[in-house]
């Protein structure tokens, strides 16, 4: 194709890397919310009946964070095997490493956290969930400051 044609608009590569920060910031925006405000909030919902909004819970962020997840799990991958312009190798590697670890404390530390909270309320689990948060919630911040760096490389004018 014509290079003038293509001038300004982004290549697949750049279309994952946006699509992989877009992704990542709307985590972010999740995590941090949830961390700050929800999780902590769990503590004042009805004790009594507390399975019951546990499962509301886990549904309704399902919704939100399922897709959001695969599709910053998929980009992520794909990005492994690109080679970005002006991006250093070590980038996409840690920025996978940190999903890793996010993904990881998801499975193995939150998710059964909030199995044990579907079968009513604990307030060993409620403060285990919410200090073993912060893994995510400090993985996803600097996941985002290192993939929206890349993106300033990548989407760097400057010559060379």
């Amino acid at each position: 194709m014509d290079e003038r044609k293509n001038r300004g608009r982004p290549d697949t590569t750049s279309l994952v890397l946006i699509a992989n920060l877009a992704a990542t910031a709307v985590m972010v925006g999740v995590i941090w919310y949830v961390q700050i405000v929800h999780y902590p909030l769990m503590a004042g919902w009805p004790h009594e009946d507390f399975g019951v909004w546990e499962a509301r819970h886990r549904e309704r962020t399902a919704l939100v964070v399922i897709p959001t997840m695969l599709l910053e799990g998929v980009t992520a991958a794909a990005l492994l095997g690109s080679r970005l312009r002006r991006v250093p190798l070590w980038m996409p590697w840690v920025a996978a490493f940190l999903l890793g670890l996010v993904w990881v404390s998801t499975f193995a530390l939150q998710v059964p956290c909030h199995d044990l909270l579907s079968m009513g309320w604990d307030d060993d689990v409620h403060r285990r969930l919410v200090s073993t948060n912060w893994i995510r919630t400090i993985g996803w911040s600097l996941r985002l400051g290192i993939v929206a760096w890349m993106s300033g490389l990548l989407f760097d004018d400057r010559p060379g």
